[in-house]
Order: structure tokens, then sequence, then C-alpha cells
């Protein structure tokens, strides 16, 4: 009766999830002007950490190089002192939270075990993910995105997760590795790649790491390009060190620490500027 009255109930009060974003994770470029004795390798490496940049644009593929040129805006071949130089980020990464909806097997082959006779169990039953899963992920009120991932954490349609994955790059023929996505192109429906991936409060300390994903170029150039959105949904939830009103689209320079993304004060960190369509010193 005590209880019945004071209405007091012995059941956990769930967490509450975090809001959605409203402003998504942009695809975007910096501009940079040709100085004297620049060229285009040198530049990407100078201004992009692209070491690998005359690995992936190199003349003995004459498709990659034209394609920079177009991607720049300049002809790499003859640069001048005064050009202006459009530079997008290798291999980019994106920083996402949001709400798991469905859980499906990696392969139309592959079927997720369930049980044959309902028993009733004290844990719920839960997918075996070890070997991967695509998830759905709703970011935005409209927005979905599937996550390729390989985790031993209980997965639930309704928990929050954490993650940051590589997107998807533009499919240019006769270079399979293109390395920039393109940045006309939604993120909605899109399947990502997952990596330093959490579930709720449960960060998976076993998953594959970003610098594990193929293609990228992380250890050769020594980190990777992060885009994000400020804010507790999304970009705090790293703890980076940046100083932006919330709702900021960000690109950020990681660097790779035995295999760890971290950022470091005095490296590159930019805002999508939405008159110019352009990243610009934060």
């Amino acid at each position: 009766m005590f209880y019945t009255l004071s209405n007091v109930s012995n059941l956990p009060t769930p967490t509450p999830l975090p809001a959605f974003l409203t402003t998504l994770p942009q695809v975007g470029s910096i501009q940079y002007t040709v100085g004297e004795g620049d060229n285009c390798d040198a530049v990407l490496a100078y201004r992009m950490h692209m070491y690998s940049a005359s690995e992936v644009f190199s003349d003995a593929n004459a498709v990659t190089v034209k394609q920079l040129s177009h991607d720049v805006g300049q002809d790499c071949h003859r640069l001048q002192p005064g050009m202006v130089l459009t530079l997008s980020p290798q291999y980019p990464l994106v920083a996402l939270g949001g709400v798991l909806t469905k859980i499906e097997g990696s392969t139309t082959r592959q079927v997720l075990p369930t049980p044959l006779i309902k028993v009733p169990s004290k844990e719920d039953y839960t997918p075996d993910c070890s070997n991967g899963c695509l998830l759905t992920v709703r970011i935005n009120s409209n927005v979905s995105v599937r996550l390729n991932v390989q985790t031993s954490l209980a997965l639930h349609p309704g928990a929050w997760i954490w993650t940051q994955a590589m997107l998807p790059r533009k499919s240019i023929p006769g270079f399979s590795n293109y390395p920039y996505a393109d940045p006309t192109a939604s993120l909605n429906g899109k399947t990502l790649q997952a990596c330093d991936f959490q579930v709720n409060d449960t960060h998976d300390d076993n998953s594959v790491s970003c610098s594990d994903l193929n293609p990228n170029t992380i250890n050769v150039d020594g980190g990777a390009w992060l885009l994000g959105v400020t804010g507790s949904n999304s970009l705090d939830h790293w703890r980076y060190p940046i100083h932006a009103s919330s709702g900021t689209q960000i690109m950020i320079w990681l660097e790779n620490d035995n295999g760890a993304l971290r950022y470091h004060r005095g490296d590159p960190i930019y805002r999508y500027d939405a008159i110019s369509q352009l990243y610009v010193k934060l």
C-alpha cells in the first residue's frame, strides 16, 4: 500500500538518449594559393598531411594525375605562383551518433541465429556480430546510415550508437584507390565501415581500428581527417578541444598514435562556411 500510494517504482530509470543532429557532417575542401616552387604532391603533403600523394597520384597511371588536376582546379604539371588550388581530405572519416533501428547479417548469405524455442531468460537474446553485422542507425529525423560492424557487444534496437566511420569515396573508372568522397552525395542510406565503436556507455575496445579499414593511407600519412558536428550528440562525445558553437560543421586532423587517432593541440581544425562552401580555419 505504501508503494502504491507513493507511486514508487523499483524499475531503473532509462538513460535519456541524446538529441538527433540538426546539422549533418559535410564533405568539403580548403583553398591554397600556390607559392614559388610548389608542386601538387608537395602541397598535398604539406597542407593535407597526404604523404602518400606521390603513390596515389602517379604519372605511371595518367588517369590519376588527370583526375587530381580536375579536383584541385589546376593542371598539376603547369602550376604557377598565385594559382588557387582546392584541396580535399583524403579517405575522410566521419563522427556519428544515432539510434540503432535494425540489425542484419553483413552479407545476404549470412543468417543471424535465432532461438528455435522461446525460453524465458534473464538476459535478452542478442545476435552474434563478432564476425560482422550490418546496422541501420538513424542519425537524424530524416537520415539513416548503414554501418558494417564487428563487435562482441550486445546490440538491441533502440540503443544509442557512437562511432567513427569511413565515408564512401567517389567511384572513378580506372582509379580503384581514389581517395576523395563526393561532396554532393547524401549520407542517407550510405553504407560505412565503422571503427572506434561504442554502444550506449560501453566502448568496444576490441573493435576494428580506423587504421585497419581499407583502403586508407592512415599509417603512411600519420593520421586521418575527421568530419563531424560540434555538440553533445556528435564531436563533443570524443572530447576533442574544439571551441565552437554547437552545430558547427568541423574538419579536424587526428594524429595516429600507435593505432589510436588523437587530436594534438595546434593541429589543423577547420569550420565549414556555407556561403563559400569551403572549410576555413577555425
